[in-house]
């Protein structure tokens, strides 16, 4: 049956994400609960499908707009997973549907199931990685070095991508003649469509002996770590490019691997601070000031990523006023020039004072002939004039 859980908690995303965010929470979901990363999990498998419905609702708009006005049963009879079951749909038919996602192949992302991409001049090509890194606004400035862990399914050392177990090699598919590929009709014979071998998987053969480590898949996972630079002024959530540090082509594009690999995306994620907002290049930053300080005018050091900057308070400084401390932001990704630190003052007013403090303050509201609460009497005093009365 098809779920009743929110679409939303399922993708792990806000009500208001645009239809790119619902794209990226969707691969980095798909590509975690991917049958190929998940052998025989039957739990992963069914989260994989799971998101496969929320994300064929989200990303269409209308129907995306009718879920979020009458739910689940909205979908019901107009075309939505409603009618669509996915828990009974096999994973290469959910890839599919969502060749927008992983490039035309059916299984972008994983070197799994359905045709490889092709490359350059037509040659296989593996399918894309992508991974998170999460850097600080220091890191921002100056640009850095971080490393960064993955897993991706790589070429079988065994049986070299072959899937079958040494000594033994692959047999002609009886089902498609060893073309990898059916033609399915519908509707009385009006049509025809082309699909992936749904016996061998699109690869023209089959196994007997499968491989004792990969089990006839010919790929297997690898933990992979390697070092990611990553450049002055990048935005939370952009991604940097390493070019051959994905997947090699999937097995019934090329068994032996030949052919290019697919890329790693690393998706950078900035931290946030304790001092500072970021709004695009610019950093913006409260500051407390004393009410004495406003008054008066100051000369202050204010905090900043490459150290300390002063900055001039004008006499009658109001509470919000804001002060421009030019490049001291962040550097632009593509100029490399600098933003700016808007400083927000805010005054703070003291919640203790000391008997001279409160004296001179009295004398300064006398001269505003402004009224104000009387003083303070001890305890004692209170106490004394209770009994007087």
């Amino acid at each position: 049956m098809p779920t009743t859980r929110d679409y939303y908690e399922i993708l792990s995303i806000d009500k208001t994400a645009d239809g790119e965010e619902v794209k990226r929470s969707y691969r980095r979901l798909a590509m975690k609960y991917h049958p190929d990363r998940n052998p025989g999990d039957a739990d992963a498998e069914a989260k994989f499908k799971e998101c496969a419905e929320a994300y064929e609702v989200l990303s269409d708009d209308s129907k995306r707009k009718i879920y979020d006005q009458y739910g689940h049963d909205g979908l019901r009879g107009r075309g939505g997973p409603a009618t669509h079951d996915f828990s009974r749909m096999d994973v290469s038919d959910i890839f599919s549907m969502f060749n927008d996602i992983f490039g035309g192949g059916g299984g972008g992302g994983f070197g799994g199931r359905g045709q490889g991409r092709g490359g350059r001049g037509g040659q296989a090509r593996g399918y894309d990685l992508e991974t998170e890194v999460e850097i600080t606004l220091n890191e921002v400035l100056i640009g850095c070095e971080h490393d960064v862990e993955f897993t991706r399914l790589d070429i079988c050392e065994t049986c070299t991508g072959t899937g079958a177990k040494p000594g033994s090699k692959p047999i002609k598919c009886n089902t498609c003649g060893g073309q990898g590929k059916v033609q399915q009709t519908g509707l009385g014979g009006m049509f025809r469509m082309v699909t992936a071998c749904p016996h061998c998987g699109g690869r023209g053969t089959i196994i007997k002996d499968h491989c004792p480590d990969c089990r006839g898949k010919g790929r297997i996972p690898k933990p992979r770590k390697l070092s990611v630079k990553i450049p002055p002024g990048i935005q939370d959530g952009q991604a940097v490019r390493v070019q051959g540090e994905g997947e090699p082509p999937p097995p019934e594009a090329s068994p032996s691997g030949l052919g290019a690999r697919g890329d790693l995306h690393v998706v950078v994620r900035v931290a946030e601070h304790d001092f500072y907002k970021r709004e695009g290049d610019h950093l913006i930053m409260e500051m407390p000031i004393t009410f004495t300080q406003a008054a008066l005018g100051a000369k202050l050091q204010v905090p900043t990523l490459d150290g300390r900057h002063d900055l001039t308070i004008t006499r009658g400084t109001q509470h919000g006023n804001i002060y421009k401390i030019d490049d001291q932001g962040l550097p632009n990704l593509r100029s490399s020039r600098r933003g700016h630190l808007h400083v927000i003052v805010k005054i703070e007013i003291p919640k203790k004072m000391t008997a001279k403090q409160e004296k001179l303050l009295r004398e300064f509201a006398e001269t505003e002939d402004q009224a104000v609460l009387p003083e303070n009497q001890s305890f004692w005093k209170k106490i004394s004039d209770l009994f007087a009365s």
